[in-house]
């Protein structure tokens, strides 16, 4: 045990951001486990032959690898991934263990933790580094590495499926669901206040866990829908695919009807107000409507607006974009250009803090509003009849965050 927690202590050293983690792991002895795994509930189970045959600096890296599994939920989605490709068996397990190996091993080694022999790392299917998971189950095969890694195994938080050591979710010391989102924004917060400390594969997780999907991308998608289920909305005549109706005039080729996905209108408040990491997170969001509607770019612009609309503009990629702004708040003027582009929007989004005035009249397409997090107002004492400017009821609002 002293040689276990002194590894820990090392790994915290060259590793600080991830330190919250590290200490929140419940060690569990037991001579089953081939090497070190955890669960889904965060203990550890440690072999003591491992223990006494390997080095401290690497333990130390040990651990970093398996609470880095933790961080990044592989329980859960690894559990995801077998149960919608019905996949529970031995070497399946095994297919998941590795390529949840390949997404953290990528970047834990270096700068204090040296690397092991017979590491598991993408380049041993000449993958790419970088990738998660999902995308390396999706792209490559690993039966020729099953039995040359037969012995991994990092326990269920690697790959969702329970082994026969794990306590369960009643046995001693395990952490609640609450605590463990708790331990993971607690070193997400810690990368992001010191981010040229931690690898870029860490940055974008601390990303992710700061923005994680919002309701309003649920509301966005039904004013999607809504938008082309109209009658009429979104359709037109095309000749690629015959008509189902061709069948009753021989000879005649009829076109068919076909639904073009929306277009989007995204009105980014960039005010004096709104902060730069509230900005940052706009872009965050304007990566997510591009999902939304299918990945097609061009179907989404873009208009800076504070007491000015500027140009809209097409998306190229959200994390290269321009904001431009720092004034006043009239987001009217973000209507009306959003509006006069052509061909016309079918949707607008706004991202605002809500400090701006808004249109009396609702315009002719559907809108949603995101609004960044602001303190209730106060309402002053000398003006007892003080009424916050809310967004307009023709809206679909929800709060960002």
């Amino acid at each position: 045990m002293d040689k276990l927690l002194a590894a820990r202590l090392h790994a915290v050293k060259v590793r600080p951001y991830l330190a919250a983690a590290l200490f929140a792991l419940r060690v569990v002895e037991d001579r089953s486990v081939p090497t070190m795994g955890v669960d889904a509930h965060w203990r550890v189970y440690v072999s003591p032959g491992f223990v006494a045959r390997t080095p401290v600096e690497e333990l130390a890296g040990v651990w970093v690898h398996e609470v880095s599994h933790l961080l990044r939920d592989h329980h859960g989605r690894g559990e995801r991934y077998a149960r919608e490709h019905e996949e529970y068996g031995p070497g399946q397990r095994l297919r998941r263990n590795i390529a949840a190996d390949f997404e953290i091993n990528d970047d834990i080694y270096g700068d204090g933790l040296p690397r092991p022999a017979g590491v598991v790392l993408p380049s041993l299917l000449r993958l790419s580094d970088g990738l998660l998971m999902e995308e390396y189950l999706r792209t490559a095969s690993m039966s020729g590495l099953g039995a040359e890694l037969a012995w991994l195994d990092c326990g269920s938080g690697a790959d969702g499926q329970v082994r026969p050591w794990e306590l369960g979710p009643d046995g001693a010391h395990a952490l609640s669901r609450q605590q463990q989102d708790a331990v993971r924004f607690r070193v997400a917060e810690g990368i992001r206040a010191r981010p040229g400390s931690a690898p870029a594969g860490w940055r974008r997780w601390a990303d992710e866990a700061f923005h994680p999907p919002q309701p309003w991308r649920q509301l966005l998608g039904a004013a999607l829908r809504s938008a082309t289920g109209a009658a009429g909305g979104g359709e037109d005549h095309s000749y690629r695919r015959p008509s189902r109706r061709a069948a009753a005039v021989p000879g005649v080729l009829l076109p068919s009807l076909h639904r073009a996905p929306p277009r989007v209108c995204v009105v980014i408040d960039t005010s004096g107000s709104v902060s730069d990491a509230e900005l940052g997170g706009a872009l965050l969001e304007v990566a997510a409507i591009v999902r939304a509607v299918g990945g097609r770019r061009d179907l989404v612009s873009v208009i800076s607006c504070d007491a000015a609309a500027r140009i809209a503009v097409p998306l190229c990629r959200a994390e290269g974009m321009t904001l431009v702004g720092g004034g006043g708040t009239d987001l009217r003027s973000g209507f009306t250009r959003a509006l006069a582009t052509r061909p016309r929007p079918d949707v607008i989004v706004v991202l605002t803090d809500g400090q701006t005035p808004w249109p009396s009249a609702a315009p002719p397409c559907r809108t949603v509003v995101g609004l960044f997090p602001r303190p209730a107002p106060r309402t002053p004492e000398t003006d007892p009849d003080y009424r916050p400017d809310n967004p307009p009821p023709w809206a679909r609002t929800v709060t960002i965050g």
